[in-house]
């Protein structure tokens, strides 16, 4: 069997569970020193999906893309600590401060240099939950996309994929083919842990610049990201819900009334 060449995309972002007054600079990009990092919380489910994909589909490759700093690569290493078969980490003085729009133009040129037959990612990350990377680089590189995937299942071909899309209200069941680009949600699945064949296993990643992926540097960096980020917070906690009683759904009714 062929087997399928999936493009995980993955974000090392700050732990946002605990922002503090020095969690922005001056120029309204984050302050990564003064928070830890982690991998993207629903970037894992994306990972671990692509893996349960290379578990039972013979000749499946999984590869990482990120962008970020060099200790960036640490998530790529992680994610090989996984299973993954290698990754490749975008890194360059020209992509710093890149918002949403800048940074799907850097990773779609870096998709172009790639192979693959489904590109998944996380909803959203983190640090921004702004869930737009995912589908700015489906429409940049002309793909088809569904977003917030909870279930998944391909044919036999490897070319047909029906997901289950969450909405508010309930779910859409959507067909889409390959090549194609899908964001998890964290109900796809649950991430396993590091095993001891991924630790020891070789590792294989690529350091690509601006150069290496031909971007245009007008595209790219904070003067070219057209979004302004004021303040970063952790939001107050809500309220406790009110419980309306009775002892009929008459009685509640009026109560709630």
């Amino acid at each position: 069997m062929k087997g399928l060449k999936i493009v995980v995309l993955a974000k090392q972002v700050p732990d946002t569970r605990n922002v503090g007054k020095d969690a922005m600079k001056a120029d309204g990009t984050v302050n990564r020193a003064a928070l830890p990092a982690i991998f993207n919380p629903e970037d894992l489910n994306a990972l671990e999906q692509a893996l349960r994909l290379k578990d039972t589909i013979e000749g499946t490759t999984v590869h990482v893309l990120t962008m970020g700093p060099g200790r960036a690569a640490e998530i790529i290493r992680e994610a090989m600590y996984r299973g993954a078969d290698g990754g490749y980490l975008l890194s360059d003085r020209a992509f710093a401060g890149s918002d949403t729009l800048a940074t799907s133009y850097a990773l779609s040129c870096a998709l172009r240099n790639l192979e693959y037959d489904v590109i998944i990612c996380g909803r959203q990350a983190i640090d921004g939950d702004t869930a737009q990377v995912g589908p700015q680089i489906a429409e940049k590189l002309d793909l088809p996309q569904v977003t917030y995937v909870e279930e998944f299942h391909i044919d036999d071909n490897l070319h047909d994929i029906t997901v289950k899309r969450q909405l508010e209200d309930g779910y859409e069941l959507i067909g889409i083919k390959t090549p194609c680009m899908l964001t998890a949600i964290k109900e796809l699945n649950d991430p396993r842990y590091m095993n001891m064949k991924g630790i020891f296993g070789e590792k294989d990643i690529k350091i690509w610049n601006a150069k290496d992926i031909e971007v245009d540097l007008n595209k790219v960096g904070l003067e070219a990201s057209p979004t302004n980020v004021f303040r970063s917070f952790t939001p107050a906690p809500k309220a406790p819900g009110q419980v309306v009683a009775g002892d009929t759904e008459n009685e509640q009714a009026k109560n709630l009334l």
